[in-house]
């Protein structure tokens, strides 16, 4: 435990001494057999963090063959059950996962997908029970009607020799004759409790990583950055964006998700991620963001929406997710709990740079529950202090004369620390960030949640419950009205879009006074919403003034 305890101690301090140090300790307690479940977790989370961050080609190396070599430990099949939900290589995973998730892994991992039993109750057996008859083939239904067998009965008659019961509930929802939506929706509010066995190739933390990017490894040979990071200084720089092919997408999607299945976490971007719509950014240092896009089915209406998976030396370290219209974005920032204290406020100035880069954003906007707000690990983390740090202003009125009361305790007290009811209080309201001038046209102030009622408003008055019709008809009006002649050559996802698209066009005003090149630009902003990379999408609306000012007029009310 001393030899734990002194890998702990050293593994965020870097240099040559150190780096002697973690070696020694790393080689002895790779012939270690640890005595709890709780000391195998942080061996496992002390080479995860220097996988990271290898002090050298020789720590790499150790590290590398110990987590490749963890699941076969004896200390760990002796503790595999206590860590199970810890998704280190050779334990369980439980979770109610989301269908599209199910059905992927019970494709991939038939056999290892089961239903937790230990958490299936009476009320949850009669749903499903009740739910059999659209699962089987019609011939079958008969016997749902006369036979008297549990849940457990029924599922290992239906279920295919090579398949447990999780996998097959999960194969048979997602081949439901519905529309996906609603296949989805009847699936999830089930929470139907699976739990992913250990085997061959499952998900784990222990060996996530992506290729080495091309300037990878780097070895850590100073220490760590925990300075506060000058947002005006990090935004001019120009990080290294490289498109990866289908292939290599789908390997990075893929890599996603296992980082969010390990962690008992789902992520739309991630499960419904485009393998055309994937670059990765280089930002030195061996940091690099997987940016990931939505399939264009799964796109919302207005703003463009992308998941970032965060690499150092390809070790998924975190994820963010970004929301980007009106030359603005709203971000949500996660670091991996085996990472946190390291670099935060360094990778999220690189957050902003690649956010404004790739999208060309000027503010930026962080919602309540990133601060806080009916979050009670945001509170703990000082989450909103950390914002305020880096540059992050409340607009409220009393959320500012808070901020303000509290920098004046703390230059009195440097000791103060923001009570829970302040941090409370505090994180109930977004805060912003802007390069320029402070403009009210930016996500978190405009209510993008009016222009949908508005539409909500025309669609009922002129179709009713005929909306299959109003999408069509709208779809041809609006056409006309921006000189489409023909759809040819246009994508599914383009048509798509133009469908979506198309009552909010017929709101818009004065059109008729538009150019035609204004109407062409807004018709080639509306095929990119659609089209291959959804940013594309973000830099045409934007630099389209009158179907910008008609937008924030609908969303105005």
């Amino acid at each position: 435990m001393r030899t734990l305890q002194r890998l702990e101690r050293s593994r965020a301090e870097f240099g040559e001494v150190a780096a002697v140090e973690k070696l020694a300790c790393l080689r002895t307690l790779e012939r270690t057999r640890l005595a709890s479940a709780a000391a195998v977790q942080r061996l496992h989370e002390a080479l995860c963090f220097l996988r990271a961050y290898p002090d050298d080609a020789a720590v790499l190396a150790q590290v590398t063959r110990m987590l490749e070599g963890f699941a076969r430990r004896a200390d760990l099949r002796r503790h595999a059950a206590r860590l199970a939900d810890t998704g280190i290589a050779g334990t369980a995973i439980r979770y109610p996962f989301f269908a599209d998730t199910a059905a992927w892994l019970a494709e991939r991992f038939p056999r290892e997908l089961g239903l937790d039993w230990e958490v299936v109750d009476d009320e949850l057996e009669q749903r499903l029970l009740d739910r059999l008859d659209p699962l089987v083939h019609y011939s079958e239904t008969p016997a749902l009607d006369a036979a008297d067998f549990t849940l457990r009965q029924w599922l290992a008659r239906l279920k295919g020799p090579h398949e447990s019961e999780g996998a097959f509930l999960a194969r048979r929802f997602v081949a439901l004759d519905a529309e996906p939506f609603l296949r989805e929706a009847y699936y999830d509010e089930l929470g139907l409790p699976l739990v992913l066995a250990p085997g061959p190739g499952t998900p784990s933390r222990t060996l996530a990583r992506a290729p080495f990017g091309t300037d990878e490894p780097v070895f850590q040979r100073g220490p760590l950055r925990h300075g506060r990071t000058d947002l005006g200084v990090a935004l001019a720089r120009r990080p290294r964006v490289r498109a990866l092919s289908r292939a290599e997408g789908a390997c990075m999607i893929q890599l996603a998700r296992e980082a969010m299945v390990t962690r008992q976490r789902d992520l739309d971007v991630f499960v419904y991620g485009d393998p055309d719509d994937v670059r990765r950014v280089e930002c030195g240092d061996g940091l690099a963001f997987a940016v990931i896009g939505f399939r264009p089915e799964r796109r919302l209406l207005l703003e463009a929406v992308y998941a970032f998976l965060t690499l150092k030396n390809g070790v998924p370290i975190g994820y963010v997710l970004n929301s980007a219209l009106f030359g603005s974005a709203e971000i949500a920032y996660n670091v991996f709990e085996t990472f946190r204290g390291g670099e935060a406020a360094h990778v999220y100035g690189w957050v902003l740079t690649v956010v404004r880069h790739l999208f060309g954003v000027d503010s930026f906007t962080i919602y309540p529950y990133q601060l806080g707000h009916e979050n009670e690990e945001g509170l703990a983390s000082g989450a909103w202090w950390f914002y305020q740090r880096l540059g992050f202003r409340p607009r409220d009125p009393g959320a500012l004369r808070l901020m303000r009361s509290e920098l004046a305790r703390q230059r009195r007290d440097p000791r103060h620390r923001s009570s829970r009811a302040v941090l409370r209080r505090l994180a109930a309201h977004n805060m912003y960030f802007s390069l320029g001038r402070t403009r009210q046209d930016v996500i978190g102030a405009v209510d993008l949640g009016a222009i949908g009622l508005a539409t909500s408003t025309y669609l009922a008055r002129r179709f009713g419950s005929e909306r299959e019709r109003g999408a069509r008809v709208c779809a041809r009006e609006a056409a006309h009205r921006f000189f489409v002649r023909s759809f040819a050559g246009w994508s599914a996802g383009e048509r798509l879009a133009w469908s979506r698209w198309a009552p909010v066009l017929l709101l818009m005003r004065n059109v008729e006074r538009w150019t035609t090149a204004e109407r062409r630009s807004a018709v080639l902003a509306v095929r990119a919403k659609g089209g291959r990379r959804e940013s594309d999408f973000v830099r045409r609306f934007d630099a389209h003034p009158k179907l910008r000012a008609e937008l924030l007029r609908l969303a105005s009310g």
